[in-house]
């Protein structure tokens, strides 16, 4: 692990002053439960890392008209101990619970979590050229891909590790982003960036832009929501396959719904068809394989990891049943 200087801006004014400054030679430290990691196993080495902990007015959680804010560094602890969220977005209640230990969601931050990097053990081992940090070829294609993309891949095949990300967008969620030219605030789901429009970054933010904040709308009548996550462990453990669903249940009837999956693809995976083929329909077993086969049309499962579109079938129909 190569030496690296410390910032602490005070102001958000002198965190994006910093940032247009040093750029991509600096880092931000939130939490710290992914970044340290990248760090001492030198897959970055960046000359500072900026504390973002010392910068105020960036850790909270409280309701307005148009919903929910939560502070980018308000602590995944904080989320879960909620009651608001507990009783008004129970998804987003379950996708932190989820995550890690108590330990870890002590220190881990909403904003670290949705913006943390893939676990690929490819894109992990310094000694490993991939793609994803500059290289030509994705060694997890041929490789060892037990826990890799099954949608959405191509030139890269990690799945984004977020549990959050998945429960989020299912429930309409916007992020706020500080940038140079002003903040901007844009549906979560449009923060995500695919492989192949940028193999070496999994969203949209510049080395001068910082997330802000994470704004959830108002719950609809009759709205309900859920996430629900297969993993290899029984502890704590990375997502083999999850699914948030969020909709308007009316007498065992999807009126709305959305379907979010985490640890398919490269970004949260939106089931778009298969919402399509439950809506507006009374919802049973059947009719949920039916909507998981036709989204599984544009799947392309790998060598190892094709166990995952039985499991779609499974989370699908546990986590859509669970809602009526």
């Amino acid at each position: 692990m190569k030496n690296f200087g410390m910032a602490e801006p005070q102001t958000i004014e002198q965190l994006s002053a910093f940032l247009r400054d040093k750029g991509e030679k600096s880092c931000l430290l939130a939490g710290g439960t992914d970044l340290l990691g990248e760090i001492k196993d030198e897959i970055i080495e960046p000359e500072v890392v900026v504390d973002l902990k010392s910068v105020p007015n960036l850790s909270y959680i409280r309701k307005e008209r148009d919903g929910i804010h939560i502070g980018a560094l308000t602590s995944l602890a904080e989320v879960v101990e909620d009651s608001m969220i507990a009783n008004d977005y129970p998804g987003l209640h379950e996708a932190a619970s989820s995550v890690a230990t108590p330990q870890l969601r002590n220190m881990g931050t909403i904003g670290g979590n949705l913006c943390q990097r893939p676990r690929c053990w490819y894109y992990r081992d310094p000694k490993v050229n991939c793609r994803k940090k500059g290289g030509s070829k994705c060694f997890a294609f041929r490789g060892r891909n037990k826990y890799h993309a099954i949608f959405g891949g191509g030139l890269c095949y990690i799945v984004h590790p977020s549990d959050l990300a998945p429960a989020l967008i299912s429930l309409g969620a916007k992020i706020s982003i500080v940038a140079p030219t002003g903040d901007k605030t844009i549906p979560l789901e449009d923060f995500y960036v695919l492989p192949q429009a940028n193999v070496q970054r999994e969203n949209i933010l510049n080395s001068d832009e910082f997330v802000r904040e994470i704004m959830v709308p108002p719950v609809k009548s009759g709205e309900k929501s859920t996430y629900y996550k297969l993993k290899e462990r029984g502890a704590w453990d990375f997502a083999l396959l999850s699914a948030a669903v969020k909709g308007v249940v009316v007498g065992g009837v999807f009126k709305e719904i959305k379907i979010v999956l985490g640890g398919a693809a490269p970004i949260p995976w939106r089931l778009e068809k298969a919402e399509n083929i439950i809506r507006d329909k009374t919802v049973n077993e059947e009719l949920l394989r039916q909507a998981a086969r036709e989204a599984l049309k544009e799947a392309r499962a790998l060598k190892e990891n094709g166990y995952k579109r039985d499991l779609l079938e499974v989370i699908l129909s546990r986590a859509a049943l669970s809602l009526v």
